[in-house]
Order: structure tokens, then sequence, then C-alpha cells
């Protein structure tokens, strides 16, 4: 009302009351009736909690490094996977006949998602963001960078019924330490049979690359690199053999060219002494007589050659054809058999030797002397040492192309040991941690606190409800008492209408109620009042059906979710 002249608050105040208490009693009671009665009827969900210990293992890394190498938050998270399977919540619901009402009017498949939400994880360790989105595991936060030594976390579960929910707890509890001990064991023995394979692998591998590299040295023994040495110690050897087998024949030859020297001289003695016996002369020819100077330089020419010829085989053994002292001994040699060559056809015609003494030489030739032999076989033997020596020559020639060859296999060869070699301590390793794993020596999750049941309910909060209720019912009263008074247009009192117009006012006439007004009034207070009385009434029983065993309700007003 515009213009309006206000009374005193507290007068205002009352004379609202009076007009609208009714009203403000109606809107009070509705709300606050349908708060006492949710309060009443709503179920007690009670909480039950079990604590577990991840401990760190019980040998140090330093002597056994652990083959579970997964985050422990990603272990824990496929855990938790594995615990809130379908098959195993609905083999929990089963066993401990949870939700049957629910279990009524829904689908399998919903009855094992309320179970998930009603299962809940939370950490209890320093440095850990209990933040998580819906669906994940809190994250672990170390500030330091370093693995916790222990990680403490609370697994929970609510329900209506205290010692079942405290059962139900703990049986979670008790699958987490398995399933816990079971994924461990998985994976440190899958690590070992991966292992294991790629093993038998780079151990076929090795194999073959050995055999390619016996096979090699097999093909080229003599030429490989740690030969060289022994190769070079075995020619210089052979060549001080050829050496001393050329002396060897060098002295044979100057002895057998000094008792051919010496039988020709002998003879030509009894040729000498037979002549003058047949001239009638009594003495023997002496040495001077019977070895003229021709035949003392030729002697001596014979020996020459026969030394340039031993000097020529052990150039060549050496050089080629084309060296200058091949050259130069080939030339002495040739000019040594002109000279040798040409004393013979000088000396030819001037002594025939006696039929007697040529059947004698003749026999003497038949019959090879142990000098002949052994020159043969010493001949024998410097084609034996020249072959050597050409064999060991050559295998030092090809040492270096068959050292890269060697090196190029056994670098793929080395490459497959080191490899295979550092598999092979790695499976070792492996099989330790099995081991370890099943002597439950590593990691270890342990319940630290088993689950009791709960003596007061987690949720719903009574008082606070009914707080709510009271606040709200006072609220929704004043806002109906306000609402209607600013709509409301009539004057009320004298000073509301002289507010309103300048004209004076000269009397106040009172209500007149008659017998019929009051009769009037009084049914329609009744008619009101029953009125109200139903609506509350369909009111308070909506709330007893909606709220009666609805722990989604309490759920949403709770304002806390699993």
């Amino acid at each position: 009302m515009v213009g309006r002249r206000h009374t005193s608050g507290l007068d205002a105040l009352l004379n609202m009351w009076h007009r609208r208490k009714w009203l403000a009693i109606l809107v009070f009671t509705a709300p606050f009736a349908m708060t006492v009665t949710l309060v009443s009827v709503l179920p007690n969900l009670y909480r039950s909690t079990a604590t577990l210990l991840v401990e760190r293992p019980q040998v140090s890394d330093t002597f056994v490094k652990s083959s579970v190498t997964s985050e422990l938050e990603t272990r824990l998270h496929t855990i938790s996977q594995e615990i809130l399977s379908r098959s195993t919540l609905q083999e929990l619901i089963d066993r401990f006949d949870l939700y049957p009402e629910f279990r009524k009017r829904a689908s399998p498949e919903e009855v094992v998602e309320r179970m998930r939400r009603d299962v809940r994880m939370e950490f209890k360790e320093r440095g850990i963001r209990r933040d998580p989105k819906e669906g994940e595991l809190p994250r672990l936060v170390d500030p330091q960078g370093e693995r916790a030594a222990t990680v403490a976390f609370a697994l929970s579960f609510r329900g209506r019924d205290p010692h079942v929910v405290a059962q139900v707890t703990n049986t979670l509890a008790s699958l987490f330490v398995k399933q816990n001990l079971n994924l461990r064991k998985r994976q440190a023995a899958g690590t070992a049979e991966f292992l294991r394979v790629q093993l038998r692998e780079m151990k076929n591998k090795l194999d073959q690359e050995e055999a390619r590299l016996s096979e090699f040295k097999e093909r080229h023994l003599g030429e490989l690199p740690e030969q060289m040495s022994v190769n070079q110690t075995t020619l210089i050897r052979m060549n001080a053999e050829l050496r001393f087998n050329k002396e060897n024949q060098t002295r044979i030859l100057e002895l057998m060219e000094r008792e051919r020297l010496a039988s020709q001289l002998a003879l030509a003695r009894q040729f000498a002494y037979a002549s003058q016996s047949a001239e009638g002369s009594p003495l023997p020819p002496s040495d001077e007589s019977l070895t003229p100077d021709g035949d003392a330089e030729l002697i001596t020419a014979r020996l020459r050659l026969a030394r340039l010829n031993q000097e020529l085989t052990d150039l060549r053994t050496r050089f080629s054809e084309k060296y200058p002292d091949v050259i130069r001994v080939k030339a002495e040699i040739a000019a040594l058999e002109r000279q040798l060559g040409a004393a013979a056809g000088d000396h030819g015609s001037a002594a025939e030797p006696a039929p007697p003494v040529n059947s004698s030489r003749t026999q003497a030739r038949k019959i090879p002397s142990e000098a002949e032999k052994e020159l043969k076989t010493l001949r024998e033997e410097e084609k034996s040492l020249v072959q050597a020596i050409a064999m060991y020559q050559q295998r030092l020639d090809q040492a270096p192309l068959r050292d890269q060859e060697y090196q190029e296999r056994f670098g793929d060869y080395k490459t497959i040991k080191d490899h295979y070699n550092a598999l092979l301590q790695r499976y070792q390793e492996a099989l330790v941690a099995e081991s370890m794993e099943y002597g439950q020596k590593g990691d270890q999750v342990r319940i630290l606190d088993s689950a009791i049941p709960s003596t007061r309910p987690a949720a719903p909060n009574l008082l606070r409800l009914i707080f709510i209720g009271l606040i709200l019912s006072i609220g929704l009263a004043g806002g109906a008492v306000g609402m209607i008074e600013h709509r409301d247009t009539s004057f009320h009192t004298l000073s509301e209408l002289q507010a309103f117009t300048k004209v004076p006012v000269l009397a106040t006439i009172p209500r007149i109620v008659t017998k019929t007004d009051t009769s009037r009034q009084r049914r329609r207070f009744w008619l009101r009042t029953a009125a109200a009385l139903m609506g509350l009434a369909i009111l308070v029983g909506t709330t007893y059906w909606v709220a009666q065993g609805n722990e989604q309700l309490v759920w949403m007003l709770d304002g806390k979710r699993s």
C-alpha cells in the first residue's frame, strides 16, 4: 500500500499475527510434519570400516629385485576392479542376502551397481590426493618423489544391518589381501615365463651363431687373427729349416763332387801307371803330373756351379724371377755352364778311358751312394718345406681379409651373447622374485584393523534434518504471510486509512457479528480445519510412503556418494 503510515514494528507484527496466525500455523505445520515423518521412517544406514596396510618387501631390493614393477596405484586399482566385479559382488549379495527388498523390483545389474556405490576405499597416507573423480581411486602423490614405506587405506561398506555390514566389510578386506597375493604371483610367474620364452629363442639364435662361427673357424683354420703369431713363428722356423736344408744339400753336393773328382783322379792314375808300365817306367805318376791346371779349374767351376744352383733355389722360394739377385745368379749359372761345356769339349778327346775302367765306372753309377740317398731325402724335404712355406705365407696374406670376416661374425655373436647373458640374469632374478612372491616376502597387504558392527548409524543425520526442516518451515510460513499481506489492499486500522486519504474520519463503526455470522464462521473454520488436516494427512502419508526403506533418499539427504 503506497503512502501507508505504519505503526510500531511490534504492533504491526502482532496485528499481522492476529490476522494470519492460522495461515502461518498451517504453512509451518505441513513441512515440519513431513520432516518429522521423514526422520521417523527413514532407514538407518550403518558403515563399517576395515583398515588395510601395504607393507614394503621383507627382503631389500638391494639383494632381490622384485619382478612386480607396477605402481601401487595401478595394482590397487586392478585389485579393486577384480573385487568389484559382477561375479564377486553377486556372490556376496547371495551369501549375505543383501538388499532383499530392492532385489524384488530391480534387475541383478542394478543390485550389483548399488553395492558398488556402497563400497568405498580411501587412503590414509600423507601426500595422497583425496578428491578423485567418480569411478577412480585416489591418486598417490609422494611429495618427495620416493616410494612411501607403507600405505594404509580404509575399505568400508554401508548397509542397514550393522552386523551384516561388518561381515561384508571383513570379507571384502580378506578378498583384497587374497587378490593382492594372487595378482603378484601371476605377475611374477608371467614375468618369469615371458623371460623363459625369450631366453629359449635367444639360446637358439646363439647356437646358430656359434655354429656359424665354428664352421668359419674350421673352414679357415690357420688363417684366423689369433693364429697370425703362430703362423709367423712357424714361417720363420720353416725358412730356417729350409736354409739349413739347402746348406746340407750344398755340403753333400760338394762332397759328392769331391768323391767324383777323386774317383776320376784315381782312374787317371791307374791309366797313367798302366801307360808308364807299358813304356818301361818303374815309378808311378805323381799327383801333379796327373792333375793339370785345367782340371783344377774345372773342379772349382763345378763346385761354384753347385753353390749357385743352391742359392738360386733358395732365392726362388722367397722372390720372383724378376728379382735382381735371381737374374744375377741365373746369369752366373749360365756363364759357368758355358764355361764347363767348353772345357768338357776340350778334354773329351784327350784321354779315352780304358774299357775296364769304363765298365767299373758304369757299375758304380748304378749303385747309389749314401750321399745320393741323403741328397734325395733333403730334396724331398725341401719340396715339402717350400710347399708349407707357401701355404703359411698365403695364410698370412689372407689374414687381414679373414680378420675382417671374423670380426663381422664375432660381432654378431658377441651382441647375441651379451643379450643372452642379460636375459639369463634377468630370468634368474625373475625366478628368485617369483620364489619371494610365493614365500610372501614382497609387498604385502594385511588387515590392520578388522571391521566391527557400528553402534551409531552413519546416515541419516537426524538432528541436521530436523534443524533444516524447522528452518524451512519457519521460512515458508513467514514467506506465505508476507506474500498474503503484500497482496492484501484492504484497511485494517484507522492509521492506515488516515495515511491513505486526507478526508477526516468522523467515527469508526465496529464489526457487528450476528449469530448467523458466528455460526457461518464456525462452520467455515471447521471445514478449513478438516481440509487442512486432510491435506496434512495426505502429505504425511505420501512422505511416509516415499521415505519408508528408501536408502536412495538417505543418500540424497546425506549428501555423500561412495
